[in-house]
């Protein structure tokens, strides 16, 4: 599980990262990461799961690995940052795919600096 403090809530704020931030994509996840002084030191992470992907039990599902995995990235995602890992396709590995394009967002958003 995700700490109070690194999860991402507002709907305003996931809307913000999503219409601003920098994207990275693969065939199921969609990342959008925004990096921002006002935001708090911690970086916050928020799910948003498809319903293309299945019923409640399999998004949840989905949810409860991705937040697992999300956990141990976090010194991976660069300080008063927000993240929204969109799923949209079904895969075998999410927490590998997540860990390649959190990497690869990461660096994209430093050479934009």
């Amino acid at each position: 599980m995700l700490s109070t403090q690194n999860r991402l809530r507002s709907s305003k704020d996931f809307a913000r990262v999503t219409k601003t931030g920098h994207r990275a994509t693969t065939a199921s996840l969609v990342l959008y990461l925004k990096n921002d002084q006002s935001f708090q030191p911690e970086p916050q992470i928020g799910l948003i799961v498809s319903k293309a992907i299945g019923g409640s039990v399999i998004r949840h599902s989905v949810a409860r690995k991705l937040r697992h995995a999300s956990r141990n990235l976090l010194p991976l995602i660069p300080q008063h940052s927000q993240l929204v890992i969109r799923v949209i396709g079904a895969s075998e590995d999410y927490p590998g795919e997540l860990q390649q394009t959190i990497t690869k967002i990461a660096s994209r958003l430093g050479a934009a600096k």
